[in-house]
């Protein structure tokens, strides 16, 4: 591609916080810091890709700002809904909608050791895929608590819906923001049931819950523009981590040139 337009390339993002013992994710904390931070309104802003991550920010607080990968959140709900509907995605979550999540399925789902590690932490779909899932109903399916009648394909949809919203509340309740606002981007911010979710889980410490929309960009320019502005960051010759975030011994300037 850099050959056919004869332009340069930022990439590998990721290698150099790697090198200084970080996990090389995830990198877009620093740049919601840079375009989303309030002087005097905590504010989180919640990823909703194939994996979930938030971007806790301080209001007025430029050194406390931290995040981390709560867990799945697309990953698995849209490859369930591809394998029983044939679509890529559960459109507005109407499907989930219709299911009703499993409480005892839940439970093991939630028991896998990602969610009760401390940040900084990552992950991706070397942990959380399709195979994993299966594992997971198989073992559920051979429990004493078993209900045939609850084992529908909507009603596991619905249960990894609440498996994200959980994983999210449970990252914004423990953080040390009292209240504030989140704003949601990624794909999972057009899935319209997921969102009434978050708000009812959150409405209890007033947090509200809006797209990105209302900060002036779309929610599926961001991570897009996140990556512009770690090239412009590396083409300044500024650090592009956050070391609270990945566990990297330090800032560093990130990505590399591949030359045309």
């Amino acid at each position: 591609m850099d050959k056919l337009f004869g332009i340069a390339q930022n990439t590998d993002f990721r290698r150099r916080d790697m090198a200084a013992g970080g996990q090389g994710a995830p990198l877009v904390p620093a740049f919601h810091q840079a375009l989303f931070q309030h002087s005097t309104i905590h504010r989180v802003i919640l990823n909703l890709g194939g994996i979930a991550n938030v971007s806790m920010l301080p209001a007025g607080d430029e050194q406390n700002v931290y995040g981390f990968d709560t867990g799945p959140a697309n990953i698995l709900m849209d490859a369930w809904c591809h394998r029983y509907t044939g679509q890529p995605y559960d459109e507005n979550g109407n499907w989930a909608a219709y299911g009703q999540p499993i409480r005892s399925l839940l439970d093991r789902l939630q028991a896998n050791e990602y969610f009760s590690k401390e940040p900084p932490k990552s992950t991706g779909r070397e942990d959380f895929n399709l195979e994993w899932l299966d594992e997971q109903i198989l073992d559920w399916r051979n429990d004493l608590e078993y209900d045939e009648l609850e084992d529908t394909p909507e009603n596991i949809q619905a249960t990894l819906m609440k498996l994200t919203t959980r994983a999210i509340k449970k990252a914004i309740y423990r953080s040390p923001l009292d209240t504030g606002e989140v704003y949601v981007c990624g794909g999972g911010a057009y899935n319209s049931h997921l969102l009434e979710q978050l708000r009812w889980r959150l409405r209890k410490h007033n947090w509200s819950v809006q797209s990105t929309s209302a900060l002036g960009l779309a929610p599926t320019w961001v991570e897009a523009t996140a990556f512009a502005w770690l090239a412009m960051r590396f083409d300044q010759q500024l650090s592009g981590n956050l070391p609270a975030v990945t566990g990297a011994k330090g800032y560093r300037i990130l990505g590399t040139i591949t030359a045309v």
